[in-house]
Parts: structure tokens; sequence; C-alpha cells
């Protein structure tokens, strides 16, 4: 990382609370609404994002539900490119397609409309936190199911001791087309 990006770094590790024990006993929660809150260090996230991802590389953008709409919505603008969700199951109006994929205990599906893409559309997938990587890794298959390419995949915050982005990588993300701006190691 360089010197801006690190500095950036420690600046979001300022902001981000640290919610011991929530939603259930021994998870160490990351609550964002303090980025959210402040929109100057929320600006500088969304340029960071830009300089990695220069809007050239790519011609939409997704956005994973619920927390990646928002940053998603952020970079589209900023890069004058089209936004598209990735919606939990049953929540999109028009004709979808779903991708299920692994929970702990169990098993989950996101959905985007059929038509979000325009055929070989490279899609910057967004989303607020990597943590398994499953959640992720099923937005960078229904982009491609939907015709599209994936040019990168951005999160805030990535709890690297999960190892989602080994998940990524598996799916044929390349190292380099994975961006998070402030990662944790387990127990901070």
């Amino acid at each position: 990382m360089g010197n801006g990006m690190s500095e950036l770094s420690r600046q979001l590790r300022d902001r981000i609370r640290t919610i011991p024990g929530f939603p259930r006993p021994g998870i160490l929660f990351k609550d964002l609404t303090p980025v959210f809150a402040d929109p100057d260090l929320l600006a500088r996230s969304i340029t960071a994002i830009g300089d990695v991802f220069p809007p050239r590389g790519y011609d939409a953008v997704g956005g994973i539900e619920a927390r990646g709409f928002i940053l998603g919505a952020l970079v589209a603008q900023a890069a004058r490119r089209p936004f598209f969700p990735f919606r939990k199951a049953g929540k999109l109006p028009a004709k979808t397609i779903r991708e299920s994929y692994a929970l702990e205990y169990g098993e989950s599906a996101i959905e985007m409309h059929a038509d979000a893409l325009a055929a070989g559309a490279r899609v910057l997938v967004v989303d607020d936190l990597l943590a398994t990587g499953g959640t992720a890794a099923a937005a960078v298959r229904l982009a491609r199911r939907a015709g599209g390419s994936v040019a990168g995949v951005v999160f805030l915050v990535e709890l690297t001791f999960l190892d989602g982005r080994a998940q990524l990588i598996a799916e044929g993300v390349a190292p380099e087309e994975i961006l998070s701006l402030v990662s944790y190691a387990a127990g901070e």
C-alpha cells in the first residue's frame, strides 16, 4: 500500500467501531456507520477505489446487499457508470437469476435482474466487508452467468483470518483484482 492508502487505512480503522458479541457471542462486529457518517472519509474511500479501479476498466458496478448498496452506488456515481444490486432472494421485482452459496449452517442465495448487464459488460463488484467470501463469490458467478466479466471486487473491510480472498481466487478472480481498504487479523 502506498503512503496515501496507508493513511486512509489508518483513518478508517480509527472510525470503524468494533462491537463485541454482536450479533452473537464471540463475534467482533465491524460497524461501518461512523465511516458513512463522515462525508470526507467516505469521499476519500470512494476516490481510493477509483484510483485502483479507474472507470475505464469497467462498464457497471454491482453492489451486494445491503451496505454494498451504499458503497457501490457511490462508486458508480463517481465513475459515471450504471449501478445494479445483488439482492437477497425474492427481493427484486423483474426476472432474476439466482446463485446459492454455503453458510456456516445451511445455504443462502442472492439474485440480480437477468437484464442488468449488457453482453460482455465488465463489472466491478462492491461490498462492505469480506469475511468467508461466499456472498462475493456468488456475485462473481452471477455477473458471469449474466454475460459479463469481473473487472474487480472491492471491499471497505477484509477479515483476513476468515480467508474469503481464497474463495474469490478459486472463482478465478486474480489477486490484483481484489481490493480491501482496511484489513483485520483475528481478535482485532
